[in-house]
């Protein structure tokens, strides 16, 4: 009879024993995952690697010119383009635009082609997946800054297979608009990938940096 109160008294330890492990292994999966996801993007430290990684995972940015536009001249206007530096796995840094001269912000470009280029992995699963508001520096973003301007011969091949591949229904659009094939020319970038401020990244440093995706055939997010 005394004997029952102890094996009880044991039973509810080991619950409470098992319980706990439960509760460790949940905490533990939950980290692994954490940083599992994290570690699929560069490290923040690795500037120019991550405005590469940006650059080719996004499928679109927002495009800010000068307006030409009668009610709100000379002042800055943005508006969002589809864009591809290259077909998934084959990224060449440069981003790659499919326009049109009616377009109004191609209005703007034709009287002043300086413009900026901002992207941002709020545009993939990665920042929903790890809960980072867009607007936080865990949510990383480029900023890339040059002149527009009209793709040569040699390059077209390659800017039509970029923009085609990730964006199917271009071939279909209007074909008495116009379109042409044009890359932002490059000459400042910024990044902000982390806490402590925004970070610039020379042309060089970027061109010259292997992306992430390079060596695995493919881009994780």
């Amino acid at each position: 009879g005394r004997c029952a109160p102890a094996r009880a008294g044991s039973r509810r330890c080991q619950s409470v024993g098992l319980t706990m492990l439960r509760c460790e292994f949940a905490l533990l999966l939950v980290l692994f995952t954490f940083l599992r996801g994290s570690s699929s993007i560069p490290p923040h430290d690795e500037v120019a690697r991550m405005a590469r990684y940006i650059v080719h995972a996004c499928d679109w940015g927002s495009v800010a010119t000068i307006s030409t536009q009668p009610s709100v001249r000379g002042r800055p206007f943005s508006n969002i383009f589809s864009v591809s530096d290259g077909p998934l796995g084959n990224g060449s840094g440069h981003p790659y635009l499919y326009l049109t001269p009616l377009e109004i912000s191609v209005k703007d470009i034709q009287a002043n082609a300086e413009v900026s280029l901002a992207m941002s992995l709020a545009e993939t699963d990665y920042c929903r997946k790890q809960k980072f508001d867009p607007q936080t520096p865990l949510c990383c973003r480029v900023i890339l800054s040059g002149t527009i301007m009209m793709v040569n011969k040699t390059e077209i091949d390659f800017a039509k297979e970029a923009l085609f591949s990730r964006h199917p229904a271009m071939p279909y659009w209007p074909h008495d608009h116009g379109w042409y094939f044009a890359k932002l020319n490059i000459t400042n970038i910024w990044v902000l990938d982390y806490f402590g401020g925004i970070k610039t990244v020379t042309p060089e440093e970027y061109y010259s940096v292997k992306p992430e995706y390079e060596g695995n055939g493919e881009q994780k997010l």
